[in-house]
């Protein structure tokens, strides 16, 4: 028995020591060599400090940012710890009244811009922390964002061009423009 025992012993910690210690080192190792800002938290910066990770939302309300897709988190928006949507069905009323309010404020804003709301602007994501809006998106934001920093509409246009990805792999989900990435752009663009 105390033979058997020892074997038990001997193969926990050896186990213990290749998937709790060595796996985990090996992996980090490879990540952070790799891949290394992502492993990192796909972090961006400015003047050398971190401002946000290119993966999680930030709320923007100024006139002069691009505004990303509503957040659905609590206590407040776009709370990494508390990833989730409204859980809100398309019959709700209580859906249908934000998403009015939401398009109302978008028209406030720009009343002369005629064009139809994209509805990534005006919906929250299933994670509530979705840091891209389609193209469509930024571009029915394009002339309130030039208005309110003076700039050349077709300036911001390529500034949103410049921060459009493609789709993954070629063929994987929907063109997408990274807020935080343009708006720090527009930000460095007027210093």
């Amino acid at each position: 028995m105390w033979n058997e025992l020892r074997r038990a012993f001997t193969m926990l910690a050896m186990m213990t020591l290749i998937t709790g210690l060595a796996y985990p080192l090996l992996v980090t190792a490879i990540g952070q060599s790799a891949f290394h800002g992502k492993a990192t938290g796909s972090l961006m910066e400015r003047e050398g400090k971190a401002v946000g990770s290119t993966l999680i939302g930030q709320p923007f309300a100024d006139r002069k940012h691009f505004w990303g897709r509503p957040s659905a988190t609590s206590p407040y928006p776009y709370n990494a710890s508390a990833s989730s949507g409204s859980n809100q069905g398309p019959l709700n009323p209580a859906l249908a009244d934000a998403v009015a309010a939401r398009v109302k404020a978008l028209r406030d804003i720009a009343p002369e811009n005629n064009e139809p709301v994209p509805i990534d602007l005006v919906t929250a994501s299933a994670s509530g922390l979705d840091p891209h809006i389609s193209p469509a998106a930024a571009e029915y934001q394009v002339e309130r964002v030039a208005r309110a920093r003076n700039l050349d509409p077709q300036k911001v246009r390529e500034l949103v061009a410049q921060f459009t990805e493609g789709r993954q792999l070629g063929f994987l989900g929907e063109p997408r423009v990274n807020v935080l990435g343009l708006n720090l752009a527009l930000d460095a663009s007027e210093r």
